[in-house]
This record gives C-alpha cells, sequence and structure tokens, in this order.
C-alpha cells in the first residue's frame, strides 16, 4: 500500500516529530503542570478512557470487518499528535496546555497503548491483532527523540524553539505527503470502500472534539480550556497509528488495516480546520466581550 521509500520516510518523520514533540517542554513545565493538574488529568481520562471506546463503539455500530475495527480503535487508543498544538494555536486555545497533554498522552502511551488494545480487540482474529510487544518496542523507541528533545531544549532553548517548529509543521507535512502520493495509487481502493468506514473516520474525531467539549466542562475547567481538551482529544496522531500498522502487518491485511489511520488522518485535517476556526471565533468574542467590560463605565 505504501511504498518502501514512503515507509522509510515515514519512519524518519515520525523520528523528527517525537524530537520536535519533546523540544516543545523542558522538565520544569512538568512540575508546573503537577501544580494544577485538572486539565491535564482530564484531557488524560478523555484520551484514554473515552476515545478507545467511542471507537469500539462506532465500529460496532456500523459493522465494520475485524480488520477496519482494528485499525479505528488503534487510532482512537493513539496519543494525540502534535497536529493538535498547531491547530490549537490557531484556534487561540491554550497552547502551553495542548503541548503538555500531548507528550504527557505520549509517555504514557508505552504503557496504555498495548493495554487499551489487548482489551477492545479481544475475540478477533489473532491475524488481525497487533501483539502488544510489538506496540511497547515501538513507542519505546520512539521515546528516545522525545526525550532528547526535552533535553536539547534545556540545553540550548533556541535550538529547542526551532525543533519544536520544525517537529509541529512535520507533523502536518507527513500527512499531506501521504495523501499526495498514496490516494493516486489506491483511488480505487476509495472508491470501493464502503461508506460505514468514511463515517467511522469522520465521527471518530468529531465525537471527540464534543465529548472533550463537554466532559472538560462538566469538570469546571474555563471555556478556553475546554477548547484545548476539545482538540487534544479528538485529534490522534495519525501517523503514528499508520507506522505501527506498517510495520507489524504487511501484504493485503496492511491495506485493509492501513485503510483506517490513513483516511482518519485525511478527514481530521479538514474538521480539525472547521473546529478551530469555530473556536477561534468563540475565543475572539470572549476576548472582545472582557475588553469591553474594563472600559465601560459603571452603572449607577
Amino acid at each position: 500500500m505504501l511504498s518502501p521509500v514512503e515507509e522509510a520516510l515515514l519512519a524518519i518523520m515520525m523520528i523528527v516529530i517525537m524530537l520536535g514533540m519533546g523540544a516543545s517542554l523542558t522538565f520544569k513545565d512538568f512540575r508546573i503542570a503537577m501544580r494544577h493538574p485538572q486539565a491535564v488529568l482530564v484531557g488524560f481520562a478523555s484520551q484514554y478512557m473515552f476515545m478507545p471506546f467511542i471507537a469500539f463503539t462506532l465500529a460496532r455500530v456500523l459493522q465494520l470487518t475485524p480488520e477496519q475495527t482494528v485499525g479505528l480503535v488503534l487510532m482512537g487508543c493513539m496519543p494525540g499528535g502534535t497536529t493538535s498544538n498547531i491547530f490549537a494555536y490557531f484556534s487561540k486555545s491554550l497552547l502551553s496546555l495542548s503541548i503538555l497533554m500531548t507528550v504527557c498522552s505520549t509517555l504514557a502511551a508505552v504503557v496504555m497503548v498495548p493495554i487499551l488494545m489487548e482489551f477492545y480487540t479481544a475475540g478477533i482474529d489473532e491475524a488481525f491483532r497487533i501483539p502488544p510487544g510489538e506496540i511497547i518496542g515501538l513507542l519505546f523507541v520512539l521515546l528516545i527523540p522525545t526525550l532528547l528533545g526535552m533535553w536539547s531544549r534545556k540545553k540550548n532553548a533556541n535550538f529547542g524553539a526551532v525543533t519544536e517548529l520544525v517537529g509541529g509543521l512535520i507533523g502536518v507535512i507527513v500527512i499531506v505527503f501521504l495523501m499526495a502520493t498514496w490516494a493516486p495509487r489506491n483511488y480505487q481502493l476509495l472508491f470501493e470502500t464502503g461508506a460505514e468506514v468514511y463515517a467511522a473516520v469522520i465521527l471518530l474525531g468529531v465525537i471527540g472534539f464534543a465529548f472533550g467539549y463537554v466532559f472538560a466542562r462538566l469538570t469546571r475547567l474555563e471555556p478556553q480550556k475546554a477548547r484545548t481538551v476539545s482538540l487534544e482529544t479528538g485529534i490522534q496522531n495519525g501517523p503514528l497509528g499508520a507506522l505501527i500498522v506498517i510495520l507489524v502487518f504487511s501484504g493485503e491485511t496492511q491495506q485493509l488495516i492501513l485503510i483506517m489511520p490513513v483516511l482518519y488522518s485525511l478527514f481530521i485535517i479538514i474538521t480539525s480546520t472547521m473546529a478551530t476556526l469555530f473556536y477561534r471565533r468563540l475565543t475572539t468574542k470572549e476576548e472582545l466581550a472582557r475588553d469591553q467590560a474594563k472600559v465601560e463605565p459603571a452603572k449607577a
């Protein structure tokens, strides 16, 4: 489904993305976060408690095949990606919180993803399941560039800032690159793919946005933080999901499972753009309302 060159580039790009993600934070940021842990904990719960359940429920309701179910559940179990940080910035959400949530979910992925995949894919043919050891091994390897990025930020703030920017941009470039090279060769597969698959990958992100926001507000987070949690919940690390599938499976099985992270990565850019424009408008209104309240004279 992907050429050897594309697979190699995807692996290299993932390393750069993880390096940039690590460079976005210092160890001090974690200590600061622990003083106000509610938003991080709410985001973590949305990411690992509810997104896998949403993916599993969608697969059942839409009656997806075992291969499609594995691919969708894998996306539901993925940590947040650097793409969410870019959309958080343009939506005027809290970028620092978005980055912190992304890194925390990525560090926890080594433990959480294999456990959740084992739980939600139990009963599916072993030929289509992803061995926990494969997931742990890959995610553990990807933690190395993340920690190196954090170390580089501590040693040289300028280098770390540049690495952070490059890593975030490459996160978007990877998705655009995959679709630009993959779609022309697989257009027939796209036409043959059922409507239920498109519904599943689109709804996973959209429901994630909605649930993340509602859950954050129910836990009394302020609107701007809730919008940050919303984006971080709905936007999963699509390139990482695709890389796992490529490294674990081959042949027709790889193609049938890979369609889910690839299509998810395509449509999440579209739905995230719509959510970002909506959230940006809300934030702008709130800012104008606060500014107006400061200058209006007090009523007698």
